[in-house]
């Protein structure tokens, strides 16, 4: 077996019951949606026959409630990429700016909160680091619940913010920036399973002291691991049995950070990805004078209404994204 072989069945060991309650959470919703799409179809047939008022009304708000839903459904079929049905660590860091910067890093962090809340997503403060004056220096969240990650992920990149400044006694306008990264949450854990099939093992006799022990029995066990290559061994001990059981703790030591290493370079991979923190870097613009208006520059999607979206009314932004651009990863 090849080593990805051996890491694809431990990710696969380690993520089956989410994906089995991923693929139940696409089967249910949409086996109800078709069950009441079908009762309304019933229903304007019977209108067709025998028009009624309270039924025409009924059928018109069950329309309306439809429409919605199945709206819905379809941005949620556009989350196709890897890591989309997991949760999502947020990462909000004030970028230029000073002080006004830091303010609006929070105003960050409280607007995904509110997204959160909306959704029905757990939200827990990792990090928090307070600015001097006023606001954050930085925060990380963890959004908890299934596909935060594939809804959050159009949000990576340079947030950008005009405003008459609170903290200007001359009240001039101010151009702050902030940084939003979204990573997906991986298992806490590392579960290491080693199976005998993939384990050779090998005796011989001890080397140095130990008397006529060491020339009469072979209690030393060298253990091979198929799939990765690496060998470990021990001779310490008298017992083959406690020699074999001390290797194994080394094997599974040895692995444990061979997917450590793995998960950082995976890490380091999406960081690579970040922008700079400045002028000409930012994905979308928050403009509160001398006019109000959210202006994502990828999409082109513009909103009046800024303040709506800074209590957490971002879905229109991240259906314009996934719309256009698909399951990619990162930004775009």
């Amino acid at each position: 077996m090849a080593d990805g072989a051996f890491w694809g069945n431990q990710e696969n060991a380690r993520t089956v019951v989410h994906r089995v309650k991923a693929l139940r959470g696409w089967i249910e919703p949409f086996e109800k949606l078709a069950g009441r799409v079908q009762g309304a179809a019933e229903l304007d047939e019977l209108l067709a026959a025998e028009p009624d008022d309270a039924v025409a009304t009924e059928l018109d708000r069950e329309a309306s409630a439809l429409e919605g839903e199945v709206r819905a459904f379809e941005l949620r079929s556009l989350l196709r990429g890897p890591d989309d049905w997991r949760s999502a660590q947020i990462e909000i860091a004030a970028g230029a700016g000073g002080t006004e910067a830091m303010d609006w890093a929070q105003m960050l962090m409280r607007m995904y909160t509110r997204w959160a809340e909306r959704h029905g997503y757990t939200v827990e403060i990792l990090d928090l680091s307070e600015g001097e004056e006023a606001g954050i220096k930085g925060a990380v969240l963890e959004i908890s619940g299934q596909y935060a990650y594939g809804f959050l992920r159009p949000e990576t990149g340079v947030h950008r913010l005009v405003r008459i400044s609170p903290f200007d006694s001359n009240a001039r306008r101010h151009t702050s920036f902030a940084s939003v990264f979204v990573y997906p949450v991986v298992d806490e854990e590392i579960n290491i399973e080693i199976r005998d099939e993939d384990i050779r093992m090998d005796v011989f006799r001890a080397s140095g002291a130990g008397g006529q022990h060491v020339n009469k029995t072979s209690s030393a066990v060298r253990l091979t691991h198929l799939p990765t290559g690496l060998v470990v061994s021990s001779q310490q001990e008298r017992s083959q049995f406690k020699n074999k059981a001390t290797a194994m703790k080394q094997l599974r030591n040895k692995l444990y950070q061979l997917e450590a290493e793995k998960q950082a370079a995976a890490k380091a991979k999406l960081d690579a990805t970040k922008q700079d923190v400045t002028f000409g870097s930012q994905i979308r613009s928050y403009v509160f004078q001398p006019y109000t208006m959210v202006n994502d520059h990828r999409t082109e999607l513009k909103i009046p209404d800024v303040h709506r979206v800074m209590d957490g009314d971002i879905d229109e932004f991240v259906e314009a994204y996934l719309k256009r651009f698909g399951a990619g990863v990162g930004v775009a």
